[in-house]
Formats: C-alpha cells, structure tokens, sequence
C-alpha cells in the first residue's frame, strides 16, 4: 500500500503541474561555446587597443588659419580626428606601439612635418619599439613631444582650440631615442636625441637634444621641466626651448594648471630672435556631466620671429562647457576671443588681394568626441 500511494501521489502531482515538469525532466541540451571578447583576447596577449573619433563645427568672425593651430578654416563643419593605438607595453624586455590619426588634423600634421605640399589626411603619430628594464625604459622611433600642457589628441585637452603657445612655443613630434629613468614613485628624468622639431627625417648629422624632469611629490601637485636644443634646418641656427607646467588640484573637482615657454632661434649672422608666453587652466567639474574650462594666456613676440619681422604681444581667452552623459562621449561648446597688439587677423578671405585685416577674432565652435578601447 505504501509503494503504490506514493506512486500514485507523484504521478497526481506530475499531473497537477503540468507540462513544465515534464519538460524540465527532459535532458538539458549542452551550452553552445564560449567565445572570448576582443576585449579579453587583446588583455590575454597582452596588447592594448583604443581609440576615439572628434568632429566638429566652427564659426568666426574672421580667418584663423595665420594664428591657430587646428582650427584654421573659417565657418566649416570638419572631422577633426580619427584615432587608433595599438600598443605591446610589458614592464620588462621588448614592446611596440603605433598610433594613427586621420582627418583635417592630420593634414596640418603632414604639412608641419613634410612641407606644405604634403596634404594628406592621414598620419603616423607615434610608431616606435619599446625596452623596459628595471627603472628604465628606452622608446626609439616617432613619438610625441614632452613639451606642454595641452597635445595633438583631443580627448587629453579640456579646450577644442589648442592655445597660442601650443602653436608658436612648441614642437609636435619628434624621430629618434629617448629614454626615462623613474628614480623612485615620484620623480623621473627623462634624455633624448632627435631629428628636431617636427622632422621625421633628415639629410644632415645636427641633432636636437632633450632633457626633462617630472615630479610628483603627492597627488595635489605635479611638476614638469624639459628642454629642447638643437639646429633648425630651416633657419640654420639652433632652437632653445625651455618648458615648465606646473599642475595643481585644489579639490576632486577643480584643478589649476600653468604652463610657460621661453624660445629662442639664433642665426648665422646677426642677433638671435626671443619670445615666451604662458597659459593659465582653470578645470572645474560641476558634477559627473558637466564641466567647465577657462584658459587664459599671453605670448610675447616682441622680436617679431613668428608673425613677419614686427615685435607684438598676442592675447586670447577661452571658455569651454563639456557636457558627458556617459564616460565614452562627451561633447563641448566652445567661445573664443583672442586680441592682438597689431592687426593680423585676416577679416576677409587671405587668398584675395589685400584682405582687410584687424586686431581681434572671436570664435565659437561645438566638438563631439566619442573614445574606445581597452
């Protein structure tokens, strides 16, 4: 009796919850494979891949291309700069990184590197092998300057402008060794030899020399130092830079950075030209969206060697809001003004006979900038 009740018991429940039961009795079907990410395939190989996209739209009252950097058209929508690294970076032995741009940006890049005629919209930004031993690591190659607060990629600057000592005070990229020495947690040096500023290669035996410093005694400061020494190809003369960028963050949400330039280009005959500017940032985050930057700087031309031969003193002042509804995108609306000593913003189109010139320029401008990667 016992044996039979309990059968008919199961077989009444069986019944009473329906066909659930029975399917779930069935043998469960295997898992289809694992297949690993992109993201856990590079980790396991050791690389790192990122990379980001900015774009952007620019009005102003008048023709920058003589003054800015990047932002040199006049009203344009324009993609500024498509970027991707790969890098192989092991604490010890050999590694690699490449990391490649395309866009308006990289054009510019090509022409300060290859001439003016070189208009095209793609460019080897870094490209170089890697040996890390110990405390010290030694890059041979293409890399980008140790020189200034701000860089060519978009997503390290808060401003979409890059300020006026970035363009007239400091090299972009150079070929050749370097290496940095991490004497302890807090302070590095770094030495180098290179083609020069912004030259990739060269058909004479001068080179320029760097030397650099970093410090960073705790996380509320740090402080940079580095310099550059070398013969000029184009003016057959030797170009000095010394740069200093001090950063300090007052709280989590607001930080201070200074950034001054000294320059000098002798020449084989006659006196040497000198100029220096510094710039100001002031970088607060109004909560985990939003933010604001303020940048205010000078640059003091006063023998006349970047702007044809008349000493003048150039101002600009720069207000950036950037708004990141998530960590991988951010977009930034930008005003401008910059002031002049003397007229030499173009008010008209340049390429016209006499275009009309004045003393001022006002631009604002909106970025998107949307980054990926490991």
């Amino acid at each position: 009796m016992r044996s039979n009740s309990v059968r008919t018991w199961s077989v009444a429940a069986v019944l009473a919850a329906g066909p659930g039961v029975l399917m779930a009795a069935e043998p469960a079907a295997p898992a289809p494979p694992t297949v690993p990410s992109l993201t856990d395939a590079l980790t396991a190989w050791g690389l790192t891949a990122n990379g980001y996209v900015a774009t952007s739209y620019y009005h102003s009252n008048g023709y920058p291309s003589n003054v800015h950097e990047f932002d040199i058209q006049h009203d344009t929508f324009q993609l500024d700069q498509a970027g991707l690294q790969v890098a192989y970076q092991p604490k010890s032995g050999f590694g690699a990184l490449v990391d490649v741009i395309a866009g308006e940006d990289a054009r510019i890049l090509n022409e300060t590197e290859s001439g003016p005629t070189d208009h095209s919209v793609f460019d080897v930004r870094q490209a170089f092998l890697q040996y890390a031993t110990g405390s010290v690591t030694v890059i041979a190659g293409k890399f980008v300057t140790l020189a200034g607060a701000e860089v060519i990629n978009p997503t390290q600057n808060t401003n979409f402008s890059r300020s006026l000592i970035f363009t007239w005070s400091e090299p972009l990229t150079h070929t050749g060794v370097r290496a940095t020495w991490a004497v302890n947690d807090t302070f590095s040096l770094v030495g180098g030899v290179n083609n020069g500023w912004n030259v990739t290669s060269t058909s004479y035996g001068s080179k320029t020399g760097e030397v650099g410093l970093a410090w960073t005694p705790n996380k509320i400061f740090s402080l940079t130092m580095q310099s550059y020494i070398g013969k000029n190809q184009q003016y057959d003369g030797e170009r000095i830079l010394v740069d200093v960028v001090a950063t300090y963050n007052a709280t989590s949400a607001l930080t201070f950075i200074v950034n001054f330039d000294w320059d000098q280009q002798q020449f084989p005959t006659g006196p040497s030209s000198t100029w220096n500017g510094a710039a100001l940032y002031v970088n607060y985050a109004l909560n985990e969206r939003w933010r604001l930057s303020l940048r205010g700087e000078y640059l003091d031309d006063k023998d006349g060697f970047n702007f044809g031969g008349t000493g003048q003193t150039l101002k600009e002042g720069t207000l950036t809001l950037g708004y990141a509804p998530v960590k991988s995108f951010e977009l930034r609306l930008e005003g401008r003004y910059d002031k002049a000593q003397n007229n030499i913003f173009y008010r008209s189109d340049p390429t016209l006979a006499n275009p009309e010139l004045a003393d001022s320029l006002s631009q604002v401008a909106i970025q998107g900038v949307y980054k990926f990667g490991t």
